[in-house]
């Protein structure tokens, strides 16, 4: 190259760098989305909730450099999720994630602007949250259980489990808005699996032992106890007391099982929250809530537990064990 060819390209080559120099320090200026979590009755270091990360990282976020998450999580307390939502506003997040109804109705009552991700809530259009699954308006969106399927189907397994039970004491929580429908749909399919229900409401942890011993007094031949943050952050609890009462149970998610609970059936939320972090990811690409239809989990685990049913003197139906997903042994 000639000394005046290289005058001429070297300047252009130069400002070129000069370029691509200001467009790195443009992207790395940038600040991170911020994406805020409430967990009603989970803790973010639980298995399933970490799903969430992994998820956005699929979609290509990296935490630390493209998003920071902020997490709250209420322990099964329902009376700090104002508080919880509105701190998290106040640290002026981009997309909020909500976990159940409470959480749900609180976010859209705090503000009408930020996205709102349901993960999941019970019954979005019985709780009144959306009037139409497939176009959900507003500025919410995200997952639904179906809930009617899922209560009676849980009431079934519970028959089937323990084909001589006639009477069944339900524990239900007054202060979870979709419990009043779940009663109504297990009063409605009791009739045709000759069970007759008794409903005892527990609103906190004080009234919880209570509850087993109302269930005691009313010759409980076994337990179903209604999907709940509240239950869930307290299963332990839950479980230790089915056990001395020697009632068998069927709880709501795998964890109850996992941690000794008899049988479950429900969502995976490993899944779930997974799913959380696609709606996520889609909204901070410039979705609007208004137009992502809400979805419902199709995919419900039945897990057995095999020492607790030792330890209650109960022999699990083949015909549970064939449909059961996972049988701890």
């Amino acid at each position: 190259m000639s000394g005046r060819a290289f005058a001429l390209v070297a300047p252009a080559i130069f400002l070129g760098l000069l370029h691509l120099a200001g467009a790195a320090d443009s992207q790395q200026s940038v600040p991170p989305r911020r994406i805020g979590v409430l967990l009603v009755g989970w803790s973010p270091e639980q298995k399933e909730v970490q799903e969430f990360r992994r998820g956005l990282l699929d979609a290509g976020y990296v935490e630390g450099s493209d998003v920071v998450i902020e997490w709250r999580s209420a322990n099964g307390d329902y009376q700090k999720i104002p508080q919880l939502i509105a701190d998290l506003i106040q640290h002026n997040v981009d997309v909020l994630v909500v976990d159940g109804t409470q959480a749900a109705r609180a976010a859209m009552q705090a503000t009408s602007t930020i996205p709102i991700v349901m993960g999941p809530v019970a019954d979005a259009l019985g709780s009144g949250l959306v009037t139409n699954l497939a176009h959900p308006g507003g500025n919410i969106t995200g997952q639904s259980l179906m809930l009617d399927e899922l209560i009676k189907k849980r009431l079934q397994l519970l028959k089937e489990l323990v084909p001589r039970a006639t009477k069944v004491t339900v524990l239900w929580n007054p202060d979870t808005p979709f419990h009043v429908k779940a009663v109504e749909d297990l009063k409605a399919a009791a009739p045709s699996l000759s069970i007759d229900l008794k409903f005892v409401g527990v609103r906190m942890l004080e009234e919880i032992d209570p509850a087993f011993s109302a269930a005691s007094r009313a010759h409980a031949e076994a337990l179903y106890i209604i999907g709940d943050a509240f239950f869930f952050a307290n299963r332990l609890t839950l479980v230790k007391l089915a056990s001395k009462a020697r009632l068998p149970v069927i709880y709501g998610t795998r964890e109850f099982s996992n941690d000794g609970g008899l049988m479950s059936y429900g969502p995976n939320f490993g899944d779930v929250f997974r799913r959380s972090a696609w709606y996520v990811a889609k909204i901070l690409k410039g979705a609007k809530p208004a137009d992502l239809p809400i979805e419902q989990p199709t995919k419900f685990e039945l897990v057995v537990n095999l020492k607790a049913a030792k330890a209650l003197g109960i022999a699990i139906p083949e015909s549970i064990l064939l449909q059961a997903d996972e049988v701890i042994r």
